[in-house]
């Protein structure tokens, strides 16, 4: 008599059904936070958070390596999580036209205010400003195709949460790129190692991972989605 009653194909199913069961658990059960009040600064200090976030991304040829990075063609529709001053979705808005448009997603209003104020200067209008929460992007479902981080990701407090909220407002074959500190410290809870870790637990796949400007790294990932189903 078999022993084996599953298929191989079932055995994929069954396998892949209690992998999404153990990513929706770890994002349930994250009640306690594992950075607190590492965002207190910025939102106490938003004029000097400002000038620092402005000051720290100038250099055009790190600006460069993102672009190419997120490989963003017109039309698509992109958001940056933790936008700070704006400084990539004003970058991103110019790649996405003439019908693409750029979500600034962060959870300081100062800062959103802020970049809806220089987008209406430089007559940039494919910029929507949206307020996060420690534990979501507020973005809809399936609404980008492209999500980019920069020196945030050690920002989530609930980063369990926060991953499936991405994934959740990820298009099928979606991208996340993610730029973050590679090493562990007072201030950094997790190095590289630990946050690919946790990002590929989250239900991403990576694509591929590498230095970035000295004490950073870069990572990108993409998701696997069933395309909606149309109505009848």
């Amino acid at each position: 008599m078999n022993k084996d009653i599953f298929s191989p194909t079932l055995k994929a199913v069954l396998l892949s059904l209690t992998c999404l069961f153990i990513l929706n658990i770890s994002a349930w059960t994250q009640d306690q936070s594992l950075a607190p009040g590492i965002n207190e600064r910025f939102k106490q200090q938003t004029d000097l958070s400002l000038k620092q976030f402005d000051f720290t991304n100038r250099d055009l040829k790190q600006q460069e390596e993102i672009l190419n990075a997120c490989d963003l063609k017109p039309g698509m529709d992109v958001a940056d999580i933790g936008a700070g001053s704006g400084v990539h979705v004003r970058l991103f808005a110019e790649k996405v036209l003439p019908t693409g448009k750029v979500h600034a997603v962060d959870i300081v209003q100062e800062f959103l205010n802020h970049i809806e104020m220089t987008c209406k200067e430089k007559k940039i209008e494919n910029v929507r400003c949206v307020l996060g929460s420690a534990t979501s992007c507020n973005l809809e479902p399936s609404s980008v195709d492209v999500v980019f981080s920069s020196d945030t990701y050690h920002h989530f407090e609930y980063p369990f949460k926060m991953l499936a909220s991405i994934r959740n407002a990820l298009r099928p074959n979606g991208k996340l790129v993610i730029i973050d500190f590679k090493d562990k410290s007072n201030h950094v809870r997790a190095d590289s190692k630990t946050v690919i870790d946790e990002i590929t637990k989250s239900g991403f796949h990576l694509i591929d991972s590498r230095d970035f400007s000295g004490m950073f790294f870069l990572a990108r990932f993409t998701v696997d989605k069933k395309e909606p189903e149309k109505s009848k």
